[in-house]
């Protein structure tokens, strides 16, 4: 047959391994050696020959001790045939050559003669590194009693489970897993399953754990150090342990106690109980992802899995609730149903992101966390409002490209688009149509489209039809709106941030609601423009004025709104009487600063917008209108910067009195929420130069200085302490910078040292972040938490962007290929706002290309030029001194 004839040439490039041969089982057996940080395995897989074949072909990489020194010392495949009267014989076949393709990550074995259909055991033994990359078998540092020690943790996702032990490592290659260590005997090491039996040999034990149900090679895991932890059952027996560094334990109850309720809830919800006997959660010091799904093992940074009632802020409560519920989400939308190829990633990371919320609302209802849905749909937006961007179903041809698709696409969009289909479909029929799509593709793969089919069952709507505008194109519209002879026309294209309107048509779910939430219509925008009648609408508002006319109700839909003038009008209007939703006055301010940014509004309009919500009260829309703020003071600063000091003034006045409202100190029985804003309302006014909040500020810093213990400094206040702080370092008044790096080197909380990082940047003076920056690459930083330290302050952007240049092979070298190593890119390059810095970051990058940062270096340059054509249009505004003027030294 034709794959008698293949030669090895064949198997060069190819995106998937070929299909003549299916792993069944994997007999695995690991050895790390955690001084020597190497690791030694044999593994036997079960494989069914399907087709005939002369070769097996599957995934290896950094892997040797194959033939000629490099490579595994390959025993052999033994093939079991039964005869005619059902006797068992067994051959053993040598394969003729040996090949470890590095720049393919493959391993391909040539036999004499075509291999017997029929299930034979392919026996392998291998040596390997525990590198320090955060990927594949690593190895990651921790302090017990003083003393620096090894771990030895896995992350395999996307496709570095070869760098472990050679197999077929593509998620629709399924398989079961049962797992041996040998680790030295002090320590505890755990895998995806219960512990069957532990051998004591010396100072070496050997554990075995029990065979895995049938999954996908990058769900195994494995982890082996020294830890501590909490532990609890579910209602069901299920026993569920947060592990974490020694003497954290107590850290580890906030983490386990929503994982014991949201087990529970998402067996309800999936009509499925979860499938293992047992979950781990465990917190890993070196973590390049926030976490990882592994199958009853699930790895997380620290950050993400612990809280310390003492020292972290209640945006780390939260943080850690959704992180957890996302995780424990992909035990049903991932691990049990897995995703066939990464072309549908978003599957997972969409669908998982979509149902924490539904989660953490169950779990925590005061914290209106739906109203906190808008921060996902926004950096969907954000990104895929980009000519750059991707669809949400993006072709893979090679896995160095799966890194740079684990974005805002995947996981933000992809969530948007979810629970846009939900708000259409109803609640009750999306929850039955998609347990029955869980139920009849548990332990396999599944499609996108194979979700659609189950939920077109279930709700008779076109489901395909609609979704495959969303999924399998690049882009979202906006939605244009008139308002003529009571008749309403809608026009739809794609937002660019360009400013130019591209390509592209959706089935739009378009809801809306006149003067009142009663008054409300939905209908399909199926083509590029069409009309609606609004006449019984108009008439039911029952207002002599024209009354508000909200599109897009409650922000479920993917797409932004472009009002006419008077529409705008009555929004503004509508916004100041408080008569609109919280969802929908953050809704029309996101959709109002991008039209901003894409030069189709002018900024005097947006910042007529935002005096609007002056007496703004809810967490949510103060939280958006200081990021929108912040950036509108920065490219005010680039295009305009005269007018920076009174646009400044402007929003100091439009912060001041919720601050006040607030206080410095948390309030017996405050809401959460409330909790959150303190902190992010003082950050703004630090950050805006509020001469009260400053002293303020710097007067708590030097009392917590003298005495750690002190209530001065909440958790929920300390961001805005150590920005304020900062405001006032430079290189001869270098003392906040210092006593920060102290309590920096002082404090073994991660949340604390990210806060730290985070605020370090915000200074002024390019020298300190000279000195800052190369701090970040020193030994006291861990290569994980580099990133937060990345965005630094506009007079320093210079800085940065020639540090990167100079330190760039010394990146490339630490964080090798990977999603960590484009934020140095995004971060650095994207603040800038000149055509010539992006002609200067292509020039320096063209040199420098590879696969993995080429989509993210496309989307930093683009919002460069996207900044440049918005100081240009600022610039040209002619209202703008005037209108600047006017809102800064209105009294309200």
């Amino acid at each position: 047959m034709a794959e008698q004839n293949q030669s090895y040439s064949q198997f060069r490039g190819q995106p998937r391994l070929p299909k003549f041969a299916i792993p069944k089982r994997y007999d695995l057996k690991l050895k790390p050696d955690l001084a020597a940080c190497k690791f030694a395995g044999a593994v036997q897989i079960s494989v069914d020959v399907v087709s005939d074949t002369k070769f097996l072909v599957l995934n290896a990489a950094e892997l040797s001790c194959f033939h000629f020194c490099l490579g595994i010392y390959l025993s052999s495949i033994e093939i079991n045939c039964i005869d005619e009267n059902d006797e068992i014989d067994k051959w053993v076949l040598e394969p003729v050559r040996v090949d470890l393709f590095e720049e393919d990550e493959i391993l391909v074995l040539e036999f004499k003669e075509s291999l017997p259909i029929g299930v034979g055991v392919l026996s392998l033994g291998f040596e390997g590194t525990l590198n320090d990359r955060m990927k594949g078998f690593y190895r990651s540092t921790y302090e017990h009693n003083g003393e620096k020690k090894n771990m030895a943790v896995t992350q395999f996702e996307p496709a570095d489970a070869r760098r472990c032990f050679p197999c077929w490592d593509e998620p629709a290659c399924k398989a079961t897993f049962k797992i041996t260590l040998e680790v030295p005997s002090d320590l505890l090491a755990l895998s995806n399953m219960p512990i069957t039996e532990e051998k004591q040999n010396g100072n070496l034990k050997t554990v075995y754990y029990q065979e895995s149900p049938i999954m996908s090679t990058y769900l195994v895991a494995v982890v082996v150090g020294l830890f501590d932890y909490v532990e609890d059952n579910t209602p069901d027996g299920i026993n569920v342990k947060v592990y974490c560094q020694v003497g954290k334990a107590s850290q580890g109850k906030f983490a386990l106690e929503v994982a014991v309720k949201t087990l529970g809830l998402y067996k309800e919800y999936f009509a499925v109980p979860y499938s293992l006997p047992k979950l781990d959660m465990i917190a890993i010091p070196d973590f390049a992802a926030g976490a990882m799904e592994n199958y009853g093992l699930v790895t997380y940074r620290e950050t993400a899995l612990l809280y310390d009632e003492k020292h972290s802020a209640a945006a780390n409560k939260q943080r850690v609730a959704t992180v957890v519920a996302h995780e424990l989400a992909h035990q049903w939308f991932g691990n049990l149903v897995t995703m066939e190829w990464w072309t549908h990633l978003w599957l997972n990371e969409g669908f998982a992101t979509w149902v924490s919320y539904l989660a953490a609302d169950s779990l925590f209802p005061e914290w209106k966390i739906w109203t906190q849905f808008l921060d996902e749909c926004t950096e969907g937006l954000r990104l895929d409002g980009l000519a750059e961007s991707h669809p949400i179903e993006v072709d893979i041809n090679h896995a160095s490209e799966i890194d740079e698709i684990f974005d805002a696409i995947s996981y933000r969009k992809g969530a948007s688009v979810i629970r846009m289909l939900q708000s259409y479909l109803g609640p009750g029929s999306f929850q039955t149509g998609l347990a029955s799509y869980v139920k009849k593709y548990a332990c396999s793969n599944a499609k996108t489209e194979d979700l659609w089919s189950a939920l077109e069952e279930e709700s008779g709507e076109p489901v395909n039809k609609l979704m495959n505008s969303w999924t399998k194109q690049v882009g979202y519209p906006v939605v244009s709106v008139k308002l003529k002879d009571q008749r309403l026309e809608f026009d739809q294209s794609r937002f660019l941030f360009t400013g130019s309107h591209g390509d592209g048509q959706w089935v739009v779910p378009i809801t809306l609601c006149c003067g009142s939430y009663d008054a409300s219509k939905s209908f399909l925008l199926q083509n590029k423009s069409e009309t609606l009648d609004v006449k019984d609408l108009l008439s039911a508002s029952g207002s002599s004025d024209r009354p508000w006319i909200k599109v897009n109700v409650e922000q479920t839909g993917f797409y932004r709104v472009k009002y006419d003038e008077d529409l705008s009008a009555g929004l503004r209007n509508a916004i100041e009487r408080k008569y609109l939703s919280t969802c929908d006055r953050n809704g029309i301010l996101d959709d109002y600063y991008s039209l901003s940014m894409s030069c189709e509004q002018s900024m005097t309009s947006l910042l007529a917008l935002m005096s609007a919500y002056r007496e703004e009260p809810e967490y949510i829309v103060l939280s958006n209108l200081i990021s929108v703020a912040s950036k509108v003071a920065k490219i005010v600063a680039d295009s305009s910067p005269e007018l920076v000091g009174d646009v400044k003034l402007f929003f100091i006045n439009l912060f001041q009195n919720s601050a006040e409202r607030l206080g410095w100190d948390p309030k017996p029985g405050e809401s959460h929420l409330d909790s959150m804003l303190r902190g992010e309302l003082l950050t703004a006014l630090a950050s805006f130069g509020h001469k009260a909040t400053l002293e303020e500020a710097n007067k708590r810093f030097r009392i917590f200085l003298e005495d750690r213990n002190s209530p001065v400094l909440h958790p929920d206040l300390r961001r805005a302490v150590y920005v304020a702080v900062m405001q006032g370092v430079n290189k001869s008044n270098r003392s906040g910078y210092d006593s920060l790096l102290k309590i920096y080197r002082e404090t073994d909380l991660s949340q604390e040292k990210t806060r730290i990082l985070g605020s370090l940047g915000t200074c002024q003076d390019p020298e300190i972040i000279q000195e800052f920056l190369d701090f970040l690459l020193s030994s006291e930083v861990r290569s994980q938490d580099v990133v937060f330290g990345l965005s630094v302050s506009s007079e320093s952007r210079e800085i940065a962007w020639n540090w990167l240049k100079a330190k760039w092979d010394h990146l490339t070298k630490t964080y090798g290929a990977g999603f960590l190593i484009t934020r140095f890119i995004s971060a650095i390059v994207s603040p800038f706002s000149s055509y010539e810095k992006a002609a200067e970051a292509e020039e320096f990058f063209s040199s420098r290309m590879k696969p993995y940062i080429a989509r993210t270096l496309k989307q930093s340059i683009e919002r460069v030029h996207i900044n440049a054509a918005w100081v240009k249009s600022i610039r040209n505004d002619k209202n703008l001194p005037h209108a600047v003027k006017e809102l800064a030294y209105r009294k309200y």
